[in-house]
Order: C-alpha cells, then structure tokens, then sequence
C-alpha cells in the first residue's frame, strides 16, 4: 500500500505577492479572494490540494505589512501565526520589485523562526531571464532557502514542479480531511468572501477595507436551490451610498455577479438577498473578528 504523506504549507509574504492566485492555482478551484486591490485577504484560508498520494493544507496568510489599525494588526497576527504553525512555508515575492524593504523584513523575522522555508520568485513573465538569476542569487545570500522556484502563479509556469516539491517533503501520515474537500472555511463563509470580493472589484480607494460581509441566513430550498441573506457593513452613513450606488445599480451589479460565481462554485441555483447597513465601529467590534477568523485580542 503506498504511504501517504499530509500537512500543512504556509503561503506568506506581501499583499499583492499572489498568494490567493497560487492557492487557487494549487487547489484547482477558487477558495481564497483575489483582487486587484492589497490586503483583500484577512483569514487564514485553508485550501485543500491532493498530489499523488499527499495531501497539501494550505494557509493563506494576510499579506505582512506594517499595520496601523487594530484590523490590521490581528490580520498580521494571523499570518505569523499560519506560518508558525506550517510544516513547510514558501515565501512568495514579486519578480519585477524583487527585495524590498518589506521583503528584508520579513526575511528578518524568518531568521528568529526554526523551520523549513522555500521560495517562490512569482510573476516571472514580467521580468528578463538574467534578472531572474541575479535576484535569486541575492535572496539567497539573504537567507537560507531550502529550495527556490520560478513561477507564475496567473499563468501556471512553475506551479506543478512547487506543488510535486511539496508533496515529496510533507511528513508521512494520514490524510486530514476528506478526499473531496478543498476548503476549511464553512461556505457562509466562502459566500460572504465572495461577495465582497465583487464590492472590492467595483469599489475604489479605502472604502472596501471599510466594509465586511456578513451571511446571515443560508437556507436549503425543497428543490435544491439555496436561499442566502447577506449583510454589508459599512463604517458610515456616505459609504452606504457609494456602495447601493445610483438608484441601487451598484448593490445589484455586485449581487448578480457573486450569485453567478456561487451558483458555479455550489452547482446549484441561488437566491442571494442583498442587504446594506451602517455600523459605524464595526472596525472595532469582537464578533466581528471572529466572523473573519481573527483573534480580537491579536489587534491589541
């Protein structure tokens, strides 16, 4: 019988670095938010790969940056504590901005930390093939990389040789979770993620990091058709507006576009009901953390 291999893989490094397009990539599915915009992910979202007879678990981690705000603060403490936990993290950087402050910082801190480490130089197309090599001879000067690998996590290049990586050096174990699972997080979870990924793509500047999504209600239907209730919270009574837009276009855009991606994600017909309300220190609010999957008290 073979042996099975299985364990986790901590994804880290700056917003923006292709974190959640490389765990999708790896999953074969889409489990984590991805946007244009820095900082669209605040949980650690665990997607589920399967690569011969190993099973990857991976954590994707807030982008690290310096935070400001009590949010921000505990979305830092949660991908510290992803990385922690992993039996394998892979720090991805950017090819074209190669080692920047915030690369050396992490670097930096990866160096207090025991563990095994690879990295993954990600958006290779962007950048000249002798440049590649002079940046990946300078990161690994900069720190001891068990392993480094060209990729583009859009496009695939590279992915398949990370992820066989991977399962060849996952500890030998049983598998931890289900064979048809792909995610951790409940799908209330993944439906509200959804949906404020489509509020981040149609909004601009600093309002989507103002508002959440919340699933209040997710009902079966008799004839196998799902009824979800969302909630959007904003911080105040202006951004209520910019996010129902001009006769409520904007909230209706938003709706029909993740119930066209939830009803593929599910394979099933959904009804999704929409609704904005102000909630003025929502930023600051303990349930709320625990809704995105942070600890309220990491933000002190």
């Amino acid at each position: 019988m073979t042996e099975t291999h299985a364990g986790f893989v901590a994804l880290i490094g700056e917003p923006n670095a292709g974190k959640s397009t490389l765990l999708n990539r790896m999953v074969g599915a889409k489990v984590s938010i991805v946007t244009h915009k820095v900082q669209t992910t605040r949980a650690r979202i665990r997607g589920i790969a399967i690569e011969g007879a190993a099973q990857i678990v991976f954590v994707d981690t807030p982008g690290l940056f310096r935070p400001r705000r009590r949010l921000d603060r505990a979305m830092v403490a949660a991908a510290w504590g992803g990385a922690a936990d992993a039996d394998i993290v892979v720090l991805l950087i950017e090819a074209h901005r190669g080692l920047t402050d915030g690369v050396q910082a992490i670097l930096d801190a990866l160096k207090e930390r025991a563990g095994r480490v690879a990295l993954a130089i990600n958006k290779i197309d962007r950048v000249r093939a002798e440049d590649l090599l002079a940046l990946s001879q300078r990161l690994n000067v900069a720190f001891p990389f068990e392993r480094t690998f060209m990729i583009s996590a859009e496009k695939g290049y590279g992915c398949d040789d990370l992820k066989r990586w991977l399962a060849d050096v996952l500890p030998p174990g049983p598998w931890l979770y289900p064979e048809d699972q792909i995610a951790d997080l409940p799908l209330r979870m993944i439906a509200a993620e959804v949906t404020r990924e489509k509020l981040t793509l149609r909004l601009h500047e600093e309002l989507p990091y103002q508002l959440t999504v919340e699933t209040e209600r997710w009902e079966e239907k008799p004839d196998g058709s799902v009824r979800i209730d969302q909630l959007v919270y904003v911080a105040r009574d202006g951004h209520k507006g910019i996010v129902l837009g001009n006769r409520g276009e904007t909230i209706k855009a938003v709706g029909s576009q993740a119930r066209a991606e939830l009803m593929e994600f599910l394979d099933r017909p959904v009804h999704l009901f929409l609704q904005v309300k102000v909630r003025p220190n929502w930023l600051e609010e303990k349930e709320r953390f625990s809704q995105m999957g942070l600890d309220w008290s990491d933000g002190d």
